[in-house]
């Protein structure tokens, strides 16, 4: 019987959407709206962000910020953060459709975990809104998780702990050490340091690196250690205990949190 109970996983670029593309056209898109052109290494900076938070973070970018002042002719307020997070949630859930496809591995490696007898839970940045179309699509693809927590849903959201405590009340697992929280983002680490539970960055997959699957295969291989070298620095920086390429990777780190758990270990602080 596994000591793990539950494994948790962020969506796109951990589960879905290899590079975590589907926000960062849509971020691009709507400042453009408003007459502010900002850049897509820009919009990724605050990802695993609720969106409505990451938006603020963007405003509160100096450069952002003063080609906001420049457009509208005053600093960026809540009241503009409101009206560009408006036009952003339907425009990314009407996009959010197009970067659906698993990213190889996943589902294969969510069977392998329940097949050991853990529950399977997700979080999200997303709304729900924007969560309602891509979870067909999803299902289609043989991933359904046993419960999901979407931005919006509670008080706060990432990096606060709450939508991991909101998991763990509905897949009725405890304490946090048996539980995984794997992610792409450092508000997702944090998310999952924050409710005491063991981390995994996923690396290659995800935001940290921001390239689609065809992408990063066409790269030569010195620039593929390069960015896969930065990327997995800044998982590690962001506090993972430990940081993979994807999740088809996460099944000898499952059996290493087993042996650490039955030798009394706990998850880093």
């Amino acid at each position: 019987m596994s000591a793990l109970k539950a494994a948790v996983f962020d969506w796109a670029g951990t589960i879905v959407d290899f590079g975590s593309r589907a926000p960062m056209g849509a971020f691009v898109e709507v400042f453009r709206e408003f007459g502010v052109d900002i850049a897509i290494e820009e919009a990724r900076g605050p990802m695993g962000l609720p969106k409505w938070q990451h938006i603020e973070a963007l405003m509160h970018q100096p450069r952002i910020a003063a080609a906001w002042e420049a457009a509208h002719g005053h600093a960026p307020g809540n009241a503009d953060i409101d009206k560009v997070y408006a036009v952003f949630t339907p425009l990314n859930a009407r996009v959010v459709t197009n970067f659906g496809k698993l990213i190889p591995g996943a589902a294969e490696t969510v069977r392998a975990l329940r097949e050991r007898g853990l529950k399977i839970g997700s979080t999200t940045g997303y709304t729900r809104d924007i969560m309602q179309p891509l979870l067909p699509v999803a299902a289609a693809q043989g991933y359904e998780p046993d419960n999901l927590v979407c931005a919006g849903d509670l008080a706060a959201g990432r990096p606060s702990p709450l939508m991991m405590y909101r998991t763990f009340a509905d897949l009725g697992v405890w304490p946090a050490a048996a539980v995984v929280k794997v992610d792409d983002t450092d508000p997702g680490i944090a998310e999952g340091k924050a409710a005491g539970t063991w981390t995994v960055g996923v690396a290659i997959s995800g935001n940290a690196l921001g390239l689609s699957e065809e992408e990063w295969t066409a790269l030569g291989t010195e620039e593929r250690r390069k960015r896969s070298d930065a990327a997995y620095a800044a998982l590690h920086a962001a506090g993972a205990d430990y940081v993979i390429d994807s999740v088809a990777d996460l099944l000898p780190v499952i059996d290493s949190i087993e042996k650490r758990l039955a030798a009394g270990e706990r998850p880093p602080a």
